[in-house]
């Protein structure tokens, strides 16, 4: 009862304007995603809907939210080529969806863990680089690319996202143009005079009133300047499919042809989807954790097993795979939402708009939610995050600008890939650099050894070592190390019986292999033999 009453205060206060504000977004993504992947157009709702319900209520997360991902594009397109048939993919997303729950059950979002901050960092900052630079041509009326692609390399055209920028602006709309500006100064003035505390402006959602702008423009075009009005081509505009009545909806729903179950590329197709999915989902999920404004630690093993439910459910009604997605998480936690009730209101916006307002839908310009997503782009990619990782050194800057660059220059999770590993390394870097200190006080030398020590630091107490100068009185602590690997208790055994040869005198405390033979239990002359 008491979690009811929070998700019902939540809702009245917040979430309600969060979810019209993923809804916009998350309508022609939903619809482009179908359509770059050769799927059926209403396949994307069905999947927006079953994420924003279904996995909403299930989510390991508050905040985060679920529908088809750009980045099982070409997976999901490949694949339905593959197997030839649309019916037989759903078998495998539903497949994908079960290995999912044995994931999760597994404990398999123990993985989120192995993902640097700086990377996820870069991540953000990156998403919201892609957001810009890909809704730049929508916001001039540039729309020959589809909403939801977010790779470098576009499918759809042939074009890149550098390209297609330089083609939006030698070749503009005029009318996109004036939508989009008058969309983007409304939003800024609406929001400047919510944070004045004006009541009006801080209840009613500025996303929704920059569309509902956009709408009233291009309808005077088509009053007053026929030249600019948008809507007589589809291209420039949301386009949902019509459905004269709850039946014709229903029987837009696809069933999955189990019989493709003998067929073993479904396999195939379902770990591949499974394994993308899931990290893709615990990107998100970790990206949603690191923007709540509640700073809340969400489950990855909760998430995992909703997004395998929401796989089951999607391919049983005939939907694309489902993920968490960054883009959606982002908007709706930048949005104001406290709660997972944002997300699953969302999903109900997008199955009550689609049966009893598409119409209304349909007069929706691509200008003015390029528009909304250009303010969730900057709000994601803002210069102070660069200054922020900058202070904090190389070791995190570096790996955080790798990741940009890779996924702004090829894809997401590619970017995370490299930039993870360029992370890890640095990990590694600075862990092995800080397991040795090495003293100097004159002829007195204290090196010590700060925590477990392992073959990869040989190089670093081999320099030590060859360091040491003739006369030098030293003194080796390994105190604090539990575990002293055989490469580097042998470096040191050797080193004690060569070091009079030098005049070096030196004394070892607490250096044992294999916490049974110390070091000093070793007699030079035996060491020899």
């Amino acid at each position: 009862m008491q979690n009811l009453q929070y998700y019902q205060k939540s809702f009245f206060r917040n979430d309600w304007k969060s979810s019209i504000s993923v809804f916009l977004i998350a309508l022609p993504l939903c619809l482009g995603i179908a359509l770059a992947s050769g799927a059926p157009l209403f396949s994307g709702l069905i999947s927006g809907i079953i994420g924003g319900i279904i996995i909403g209520i299930l989510s390991g997360s508050e905040v985060s939210v679920s529908g088809p991902a750009a980045g099982l594009t070409m997976i999901v397109a490949t694949a339905i080529k593959d197997l030839g048939s649309y019916q037989g993919f759903l078998v495998a997303v539903i497949l994908a969806g079960i290995l999912q729950l044995f994931f999760g059950y597994l404990k398999g979002g123990r993985l989120s863990a192995f993902f640097p901050d700086s990377v996820i960092k870069g991540m953000l900052v990156a998403i919201g680089l892609v957001i810009i630079l890909k809704q730049i041509p929508h916001a001039l009326g540039d729309d020959q690319d589809y909403e939801g692609e977010f790779e470098f390399e576009q499918v759809a055209d042939g074009q890149n996202s550098v390209t297609e920028l330089i083609r939006s602006f030698v070749d503009f709309n005029y009318g996109a143009v004036n939508i989009t500006i008058a969309c983007l100064v409304l939003m800024l003035v609406w929001n400047i005079l919510a944070t004045k505390k004006i009541k009006f402006f801080q209840a009613f959602p500025s996303s929704l009133a920059a569309v509902a702008l956009g709408i009233g423009v291009n309808q005077m075009y088509e009053i007053y300047k026929p030249e600019y009005y948008l809507g007589n081509s589809t291209i420039h505009m949301v386009s949902v499919p019509l459905f004269k009545t709850i039946g014709d909806f229903t029987s837009t729903l696809i069933s999955p042809d189990f019989t493709f179950l003998t067929n073993t590329k479904i396999y195939t197709i379902a770990i591949t989807l499974a394994i993308v999915a899931s990290l893709e989902s615990l990107l998100s999920l970790e990206a949603a954790d690191s923007i709540d404004t509640e700073k809340r630690i969400s489950s990855a093993d909760k998430e995992l097993k909703a997004q395998g439910i929401g796989n089951i459910l999607s391919g049983l009604l005939g939907g694309l795979p489902v993920t968490s997605v960054v883009l959606r998480t982002s908007a709706n936690v930048y949005s104001g939402a406290k709660s997972r009730t944002s997300s699953v209101f969302h999903g109900i916006l997008l199955i009550c708009s689609v049966i009893f307002i598409p119409t209304i839908l349909n007069k929706i310009p691509l200008a003015s939610l390029a528009a909304v997503l250009l303010m969730v782009g900057y709000k994601l990619a803002n210069p102070e995050v660069f200054k922020k990782v900058f202070k904090e050194g190389y070791n995190q800057f570096i790996p955080f600008i790798i990741t940009i660059l890779v996924v702004v220059f090829k894809d997401l999770l590619w970017g995370i890939a490299v930039g993870s590993l360029v992370g890890i390394l640095f990990v590694l870097r600075t862990n092995f650099d800080n397991a040795i200190t090495s003293i100097r006080e004159g002829k007195n030398v204290l090196i010590k050894l700060n925590k477990d020590v392992y073959f990869m630091n040989k190089s670093q107490i081999k320099e030590i070592l060859i360091n040491l100068k003739d006369g030098d009185d030293v003194f080796i602590d390994g105190t604090k190390a539990k575990f002293i690997d055989h490469d580097i208790f042998s470096i040191l055994l050797e080193f004690k019986k060569n070091a009079k040869l030098r005049n070096i005198e030196v004394d070892f405390k607490n250096i044992n292999r294999n916490n049974r033979e110390n070091i000093n239990q070793f007699d030079d002359n035996l060491s020899k033999k």
